[in-house]
């Protein structure tokens, strides 16, 4: 492991904002009285994340007196962690998995797009704005290769799509987490293949059988006034999901409270993840925050 050293230039001054601090007391509660220390972990996470991205000095001084400990225990701990930062990172902070299963799906070539159009890992691209490093398994092997920025993974990259995700970034146009070709989290590509209902699949004939569209739920062309509900707040709903179902004509909660079996066998078709709607309990969960619309 190489040295890790704290940034030459340091501000001067760090405190908590109220709400942090806040956060922070009721983090130290969870511990015994005296063995406060064992939440400088959770402590200089919150720190790293209000300093944006980083850990100045200060701010270990800061939780380190907060916490009761001598600085230098802090320090330990701040510079042992490689998720700790100990210089100032980009608005988009991209952590590169260069182990193994991503390295023999081209991690290297994606190394050579950061290198171009961000610059040296470590080093803050010329707008300032991005940086990257090589990281250790992010644990997406599946979907390999792929890289974390800021708190969102981006799986199944090309070079020419990852470059074209850091650009759509710079530009600040929408982008997707998750992957970034035609497939479904970790999944196969181009769908399941097990643990599929033969039975109804194939109408016990041995051939596939497509759902018809008639059962395709009511879908509207746009939100109603007032703009679309969340769809996030269903448990299972990420923002790839809401996505794909905004693209469907699926807005609002009181559409997926209103499913019946017909309509559920018509989105488990075309999202390709038979049983997870039920199994997630989305239409329960649909119709709870539909009545608090209401």
């Amino acid at each position: 492991m190489n040295v890790r050293r704290l940034d030459p230039i340091q501000p001067d001054d760090f405190a908590f904002t109220a709400e942090n601090r806040r956060w922070a007391d009721k983090e130290i509660k969870k511990y015994p009285e005296g063995k406060q220390a064992s939440a400088v972990i959770a402590l200089l996470w919150r720190a790293q994340r209000q300093a944006g991205g980083w850990l100045p000095e200060p701010a270990l001084r800061c939780v380190a007196e907060i916490l009761d400990m001598a600085d230098i225990r802090v320090y330990e701990v701040a510079t042992f962690y490689t998720m700790f930062n100990l210089s100032p990172v980009g608005e988009f902070y991209i952590q590169l998995c260069g182990t193994t299963p991503c390295w023999l799906r081209g991690a290297e070539e994606l190394k050579d797009v950061c290198r171009r159009v961000i610059g040296a890992p470590g080093m803050l691209s010329p707008d300032g704005r991005m940086s990257w490093i090589e990281v250790e398994c992010l644990g997406a092997c599946v979907n390999a290769p792929m890289v974390q920025i800021n708190d969102d993974y981006y799986e199944d990259l090309t070079p020419d799509s990852l470059e074209a995700l850091l650009n759509d970034l710079k530009e600040g146009r929408k982008v997707h987490p998750g992957p970034q070709i035609d497939r479904q989290n970790s999944c196969p590509i181009g769908g399941g293949t097990t643990l599929l209902d033969v039975a109804k699949a194939t109408n016990g004939k041995g051939t596939k059988k497509a759902v018809s569209d008639k059962l395709k739920p009511h879908v509207l062309k746009r939100p109603r006034k007032g703009g679309a509900d969340q769809l996030q707040r269903i448990l299972g709903v990420g923002p790839r999901l809401e996505d794909l179902l905004n693209e469907l004509g699926v807005f609002h909660y009181d559409q997926i409270a209103d499913w019946d079996d017909d309509n559920l066998a018509w989105i488990n078709q075309y999202l390709r993840f038979k049983g997870r709607i039920e199994r997630e309990n989305w239409i329960e969960q649909a119709v709870t925050l539909a009545a608090e619309n209401e």
